[in-house]
């Protein structure tokens, strides 16, 4: 037996007929597609050249948050500028590079000026994981359109330790 894509609403199964038009009958198109995009969609990737960088720098108190940050690239180009005429998702986030291998990282992603967090993510560097690349894949809400995109992110030592990485992303 197969699984179903992540975001299937309870109930569903190739041999419940008609559910799909119980769906509709009950407005719910714009569900379904959110999920068809959810599931099915061509990513973007920030930053979208591969002479750009996008780094995250943690606070130098071991265990406490950064102050939030927009997320921005190595040519200040902005990832709340790609969601400014249209609804956005983040897909993952793709660490590359760590400045402190033996530590454990912790980093929120939030918009607006009230900061709503929409995912969180934990990792840890090469010597404390099996590998010095992680890649984080994010469920998470959509990020209206115009909305600035922002991080913090802390690890457990001392000082200001940093990733650089790329996103991925998509558009409604």
């Amino acid at each position: 037996m197969g699984y179903w894509p992540q975001g299937m609403p309870p109930g569903y199964t190739p041999a419940r007929a008609g559910y799909l038009d119980e769906l509709a009958a009950a407005n719910m198109p714009d569900d379904l597609d959110h999920t068809h995009d959810a599931v099915c969609h061509v990513s973007g990737i920030f930053p979208a050249n591969t002479n750009l960088t996008l780094t995250f720098t943690a606070n130098a108190t071991a265990n406490a948050w950064s102050a939030w940050a927009e997320i921005t690239d190595s040519g200040a180009n902005t990832l709340s500028a790609l969601f400014a005429a249209a609804d956005g998702h983040i897909s993952s986030l793709c660490i590359e590079t760590l400045s402190e291998d033996d530590t454990l990282y912790m980093i929120e992603i939030a918009y607006g000026s009230a900061k709503t967090i929409i995912t969180r993510g934990r990792f840890a560097g090469a010597t404390k994981f099996e590998s010095p690349t992680e890649h984080l894949r994010f469920w998470a809400p959509a990020i209206p359109a115009g909305e600035t995109v922002y991080y913090r992110m802390k690890t457990a030592t001392s000082v200001a330790d940093t990733i650089t990485g790329h996103m991925r992303y998509h558009t409604h």
